[in-house]
């Protein structure tokens, strides 16, 4: 299935006139983000952090900080209860390094094990902190549909606060309080928080009460230091880089670029990554996958350790312990991908719209990796099941998707639903990627039914969406003033993407496969002063566009435009996209 792409529809003139201060390119920039007016146009741009909005606007905020104070000056004892992926765990770190810096220290974290305790509170824990005499449980980026675990621990006597931004269930859990934006009655602007997010605002309100009632000092504004591990969990989560969040992760990455926190600081150096340098592209194929890597493969403790710990030998160990993991989890998912090859290769059976693949011995947790790989590949979407061994259990088998392109992802699972209500136990995500659930008997059948949803959403026209451009580019205007026009909209993510440029009709000068396994492609064209100006794509090497790639050969290009740092020299260069 080959993409399609459209240009954005120009700006208009009323709109043009009135950002007229800023670049024509930053105009455009803003008014695809739908941005029509100056104030929104200067918040974006500019962001402060004075903006966040008041942490007591969250429903229970009141109750939820008073008790936390309560136990504080009482010496209770607390346990935060945090997710184990890069979100959960970069908020448990949060709330455990604002502990210590008011000098309360009866406190332990708790991050469950993804394969063994999965999501969330569970009973095992729950029986776990209570005989360790804990008054208070806080959860952070979990608990909200945790019903029956919440009651497990008031029948041990503990009280429990709940900090989430999932939705909630139809009943919710008899938590002492929740806080958590998505949940009814609840009138805090921004809803789309992460768990960071979240616990980042209950600091927010108790420095705020905890100064009022003199249960500690703290200097104004010293909670921003912990913006790294908010700005961390931002950017790793599928969050929209909007609103609050577009503050939180600009301010998070700032934060970042200067942070002491040393064992950040060693995975860096390992990774040869540049502190100063640093950007979200580093943060999501780099930093984020190693914290992933952690609770992939078991020891979700070792990234907390990692980020909160302030001794140099233990970081430099635990920096160069989850490096390994997280390069035996890729031998892991690549023995995963031969296998899925090997599949396609030897399939006599052409290609379906939606492809499904499954091994009852593979690990949920690294599901997602694998399709991450061939969706893109094959540019469909892609759905992979795994049990982990097991062969006894609720009949229940869990998976991952990818869109693999321009598919919505969830409206394929609704269409899929909607003609057969019993294809998924459960299911959700965003548009390019989700999760699912399934009965093991409805397995065998799950291709099958996807592809006839697929084939009712095309006819519908409400499958594939054409990818929209920015902005139609000369390589003339591939320099350091356009670079500056798209750098003030940094950090990219979820809903301010990196801007998409259209080179049309641009002749090939050189071409070349560099790396040590030839795997990664660079073209290279010619300015109209004759310089060079570089394009790259890493693992590709030109056979998958839709048009042949080779010197002299004139192409449309879509790409983005960045900065490279290698070995601390700044080049300016395109990201290749697609070639047609």
């Amino acid at each position: 299935m080959s993409k399609k792409y459209a240009l954005r529809e120009p700006i208009p003139e009323k709109i043009d006139k009135l950002f007229e201060a800023y670049s024509p390119l930053v105009r455009s920039l803003l008014y695809s983000r739908g941005i029509e007016d100056l104030e929104n146009a200067e918040s974006f741009l500019n962001p402060k952090y004075e903006s966040l909005h008041n942490p007591f606007l969250l429903k229970n905020m009141d109750k939820a900080t008073e008790r936390i104070l309560k136990a504080i000056k009482e010496n209770e004892k607390i346990a935060i209860f945090s997710d184990y992926d890069a979100d959960g765990i970069p908020g448990g770190v949060t709330l455990h390094d604002f502990f210590k810096k008011i000098g309360y220290n009866n406190f332990i974290n708790y991050i469950p094990l993804r394969n063994e305790e999965g999501f969330g509170l569970n009973h095992t824990a729950i029986d776990n902190i209570a005989s360790q005499d804990v008054k208070l449980v806080i959860t952070i980026d979990c608990g909200i549909t945790d019903v029956e675990q919440v009651e497990t621990a008031n029948k041990h006597g503990m009280d429990v606060i709940i900090t989430d931004h999932h939705i909630p269930g139809k009943k919710l859990p008899k938590a002492f309080a929740i806080i958590n934006p998505k949940q009814n009655g609840c009138d805090y602007p921004e809803k789309m928080l992460r768990g960071s997010g979240v616990v980042f605002k209950v600091i927010q309100a108790l420095i705020i009460k905890g100064k009022e009632e003199k249960v500690f000092d703290w200097k104004d504004g010293q909670e921003k230091w912990f913006l790294d591990m908010v700005g961390l969990a931002t950017l790793s989560d599928m969050v929209p880089l909007l609103g609050e969040n577009r503050i939180l992760s600009y301010f998070g990455m700032k934060v970042l670029q200067r942070t002491p926190r040393v064992g950040l600081l060693k995975l860096l150096s390992l990774l040869k990554i540049n502190q100063v340098t640093l950007t979200e592209d580093d943060i999501g194929f780099m930093v984020t996958p190693r914290i992933n890597a952690a609770s992939r493969m078991g020891i979700p403790l070792d990234a907390f350790k990692l980020l909160s710990t302030t001794d140099e030998v233990e970081a430099g160990m635990l920096a160069e312990h989850l490096n390994n993991k997280n390069d035996e989890r890729k031998g892991v998912v690549g023995s995963m991908i031969k296998e899925v090859k090997k599949r396609i290769e030897n399939s006599d059976t052409e290609m379906k719209h939606v492809l499904v693949f499954g091994n009852p011995e593979w690990k949920p947790s690294l599901l997602g990796l694998v399709a991450n790989s061939f969706g893109d590949e094959h540019n469909r979407p892609v759905f992979f099941w795994g049990r982990n061994g097991e062969t006894e259990g609720d009949g229940i088998i869990k998976g991952s998707c990818r869109a693999g392109g321009d598919t919505d992802i969830v409206k394929l699972m609704e269409k899929a639903s909607t003609i057969s209500p019993d294809i998924f136990v459960d299911y959700g995500g965003h548009k390019g990627a989700g999760g699912f659930s399934i009965l093991q008997d409805n397995i065998h059948t799950l291709e099958d039914r996807l592809n006839k949803a697929f084939v009712e959403l095309l006819n519908e026209h409400k499958i594939i969406e054409d990818t929209l451009l920015d902005k139609k580019l000369s390589i003339d205007d591939v320099n350091w003033n356009t670079y500056s026009s798209v750098e003030k909209f940094a950090p990219f993510g979820l809903d301010n993407p990196k801007p998409l440029f259209l080179f049309e009709n641009i002749t090939v000068s050189a071409m070349k496969l560099f790396g040590k396994e030839k795997n990664h492609l660079e073209l290279k064209f010619k300015n109209s002063n004759s310089k060079d100006v570089t394009a790259i794509a890493f693992f590709q090497n030109g056979d998958r566009f839709a048009v042949p790639v080779k010197e002299g050969s004139s192409i449309n290009l879509v790409a983005t435009l960045e900065k490279s740092t290698f070995r601390n020299f700044p080049e300016l260069r395109l990201r290749i996209v697609d070639v047609f």
